[in-house]
C-alpha cells in the first residue's frame, strides 16, 4: 500500500488535509476516502504478501471441474468458450480494489439529498441558526462520511470474504472472478477442513453465481433493485449535530475521533428504510431468496459428485453467511439485501417444492426469460409460481 494512503501522524496534519479535499469534492460519495479507509483496514496498514504462484494454479485446476460440473447442473454457461473462466487469485487488498470499484456502479443514482426534520406529526421543524449550521455542516461533509462508512465495511469484509460474490451482486467486468486464497485456507484450517475441499466448495459456488450473472434479465432485474435501494436514501440534515454531543472528547487520536464521529453510516442515512425502500424491499428479498438458494441447491448437488460429502463445508459456510457483524448489516442498508434464516429457509422450501412438483427442468424454468423470477408471494408458495408460468 503507498506509504501516504493512511498516514496518520502524531499531528494528525495528513488526515485532516484528507479531510479537507473529502469536503470540497464533487459527487455524493468520495471515493479516495473510501479506498484508503478500506485499504487500512484489509491490509491492517502494513505490506501484503503476493499470492503464491503455486496457490494461483491450484485453484485454476480445481475451477476446471468445478466448472464442468457447474455447466452440467445449470444448463448455463460461466463464459463466452467452452473453457472455464479464468479465476484472479488475489490478495485482501486487491480485492478491496475490485469491490470498490464495483460499488461505485449502485451509487450512481444516489443524490445524497437531504430529508428535512420532521416532528412525530410528520412536520418540518424549524431550524434555529445552529440546527441550520450543523445541517450545512452534514450536507457538505457527507461525501467524507459515507466515503469513510462505505470504505471501512468494505475493508472490513476483505477480512472474510472468500470470492466476488459473498454479496450476491453482479459486478463489472463481467468476465471477472475474484477470489481470496488466504480467506478460504484461514477459513479452512480454523473448521479443521481439507483446503483443497473447501476451495472446490467455494469455487463452485462463485462458478453458479457467475453463471446466473451473465444472464442479461437476471442481472438486470438485481441491478435496477439495488440502485433503486440505495437511491431511496435521504441523509439526515441533524446527524452531525447529533454525533457531535457524543463524541469522546478525551481522546487525541485524530483518526480515531473522525472514525467515531463519520464511520457508522446508519448516523447519516437513518435507521429507518424510506417509503420507496419499504416498498421495495420484499421483491429484491424475493428474488435475491430464488438466486441464493438455488445456487445452494447447485452447490450442493455438484459437492456430492464431487467430494461425496459437502455436507460439513456447507454448515460452516452457511453459518458464517448469516452470521451477522456490523458490517454485514451496513451492507443489508445500503443495498437493501438481507439474508435472514428465515429467509433462507422460505428460499429452500420454495426450490424443493418447485424440484417435487416439476422437478430440475421446471427449476431452470427461472432463468428462461425476464420475469421468470418468483413474486414475494411465490416464494411462499411455489405452486403459485408453477401456474403463473405454465409449468
Amino acid at each position: 500500500m503507498p506509504q501516504d494512503s493512511g498516514d496518520f501522524s502524531s499531528s494528525g496534519i495528513p488526515f485532516f488535509d484528507q479531510i479537507a479535499k473529502a469536503m470540497s469534492s464533487a459527487g455524493p460519495v468520495q471515493w479516495d476516502m473510501a479506498r484508503q479507509f478500506a485499504m487500512m483496514t484489509a491490509t491492517n496498514s502494513s505490506a501484503e504478501p503476493n499470492v503464491e504462484p503455486t496457490a494461483r494454479i491450484a485453484v485454476q485446476q480445481l475451477s476446471t471441474v468445478a466448472d464442468l460440473h457447474v455447466r452440467d447442473v445449470t444448463g448455463l454457461s460461466t463464459s463466452d468458450t467452452t473453457q472455464p473462466p479464468v479465476i484472479d487469485v488475489v490478495t485482501r487488498s486487491t480485492w478491496t480494489h475490485h469491490t470498490l470499484e464495483a460499488f461505485k456502479f449502485y451509487f450512481s443514482e444516489f443524490s445524497g439529498n437531504s430529508t428535512p426534520a420532521q416532528n412525530e406529526s410528520g412536520l418540518e421543524l424549524e431550524s434555529n441558526g445552529m440546527d441550520a449550521m450543523m445541517a450545512n455542516l452534514t450536507k457538505m461533509m457527507a461525501p467524507a462520511m459515507l466515503g469513510m462508512s462505505v470504505g471501512s465495511m468494505v475493508g472490513q469484509l476483505s477480512l472474510r470474504a472468500f470470492g466476488q460474490y459473498d454479496l450476491p451482486l453482479p459486478r463489472e467486468p463481467k468476465s471477472q472472478l475474484l477470489f481470496v486464497a488466504r480467506n478460504s485456507e484461514e477459513f479452512a484450517k480454523d473448521w479443521s477442513i481439507k483446503v483443497e475441499d473447501m476451495q472446490m466448495w467455494l469455487l463452485i459456488q462463485e462458478l453458479a453465481f457467475h453463471a446466473l450473472f451473465r444472464i442479461g434479465f437476471i442481472r438486470d432485474a438485481i441491478t435496477n433493485s439495488v440502485k433503486q435501494h440505495v437511491a431511496g436514501f435521504h441523509p439526515n440534515p441533524n446527524a452531525l449535530g447529533q454525533r457531535l454531543t457524543n463524541i469522546d472528547i478525551t481522546n487525541t487520536d485524530p483518526a480515531a475521533i473522525m472514525q467515531q464521529l463519520l464511520g457508522d453510516p446508519t448516523m447519516l442515512l437513518g435507521s429507518e428504510r424510506s417509503a420507496s425502500q419499504k416498498a421495495l424491499a420484499p421483491k429484491l428479498d424475493a428474488m435475491i431468496c430464488a438466486i441464493v438458494c438455488y445456487v445452494d441447491h447447485v452447490v450442493d448437488t455438484v459437492a456430492s459428485r464431487i467430494l461425496g460429502n459437502g455436507g460439513q463445508i456447507s454448515e460452516a459456510v452457511r453459518r458464517h453467511r448469516v452470521e451477522s457483524s456490523s458490517q454485514d448489516q451496513y451492507v443489508e442498508q445500503l443495498f437493501g439485501i438481507y439474508l435472514t434464516d428465515d429467509q433462507v429457509d422460505r428460499g429452500q422450501r420454495f426450490i424443493a417444492g418447485v424440484i417435487e412438483r416439476a422437478g430440475e427442468n421446471g427449476l431452470a424454468k427461472l432463468w428462461i426469460r425476464d420475469g421468470n423470477l418468483p413474486t414475494p408471494n411465490e416464494i411462499a408458495a411455489p405452486g403459485l409460481w408453477i401456474e403463473r408460468i405454465n409449468l
